[in-house]
């Protein structure tokens, strides 16, 4: 059942993205070669418990983390250890943050040392358009959850990357995940229901440089491709309201 805000929760909504946002420009500088993935953990666990926050992802479901870090052929909910980030690795970085007992979900794929293979950074470049265009076509009149699939595949798959299938964005706000599903690709057979004032909604394409096909790694976690190439990931939060659209997880 899809659950709409009313302006009030928004506004509160809205205070939990803008701290996401904050921790996410953050990371700009913070992230350096040599760190593990436990230190960005840390770093992120620290700064949303300073600013009065609870980390929404650690023990959800048993994750271990604050944060899911992903790197390079990692799609998703890698679990922070030990592994060392390198000059040139794609590292996707997903968090949610409870304020208040309103949740805010946002990632962000980031470039260790600013620079990476063209191919590398071609793919970033790619899906973080992929995530604006589907914010865009959430914009249309009488806008459908598949106004959002189709400009995302669309873009994805005309630059030869391939679109993740098995996850997709959700609801948010009231929880850290919600209905409906906001896949990246349109399935003629799934639901695909109006977009109405009041619906809270993250967005996040998982675009890889190879096959669209996953595994899942012994860990339970974490998402992988099938080929080992690598793989980007760029989420938003916005909120559907009298007067439009609104990106929620910026700091404006």
């Amino acid at each position: 059942m899809i659950t709409l805000k009313n302006p009030d929760q928004i506004k509160r909504i809205a205070e939990s993205c803008r701290l996401l946002a904050r921790l996410l420009d953050s990371l700009d500088t913070f992230l350096e070669p040599g760190m593990s993935t436990k230190d960005i953990d840390s770093y992120c666990h620290n700064y949303i418990i300073k600013h009065h926050g609870r980390p929404a992802f650690l023990n959800y479901m048993g994750f271990s983390g604050s944060a899911c870090i992903s790197v390079n052929e990692e799609i998703i909910h890698g679990i922070p250890g030990n592994k060392k980030v390198n000059p040139g690795d794609l590292v996707g970085i997903d968090i949610g943050i409870d304020l208040n007992g309103y949740f805010s979900d946002s990632a962000r794929t980031y470039i260790i040392g600013g620079k990476s293979t063209s191919e590398n950074e071609r793919l970033v470049k790619v899906t973080r358009e992929c995530l604006y265009l589907g914010i865009e076509g959430a914009k249309k009149s009488s806008a459908r959850i598949h106004d959002i699939s189709a400009p995302i595949f669309k873009h994805a798959d005309s630059n030869g990357f391939g679109v993740v299938r098995d996850y997709c964005g959700h609801g948010v706000g009231l929880a850290p995940h919600e209905d409906p599903q906001v896949p990246n690709y349109v399935n003629p057979m799934s639901p695909n229901p109006r977009l109405r004032p009041g619906m809270v909604l993250a967005i996040e394409p998982m675009i890889n440089m190879g096959t669209k096909n996953i595994r899942d790694l012994d860990d339970g976690w974490t998402v992988v491709t099938a080929d080992g190439k690598p793989s980007a990931h760029f989420e938003h939060t916005i909120a559907i309201t009298e007067n439009g659209v609104e990106i929620l997880t910026l700091d404006d």
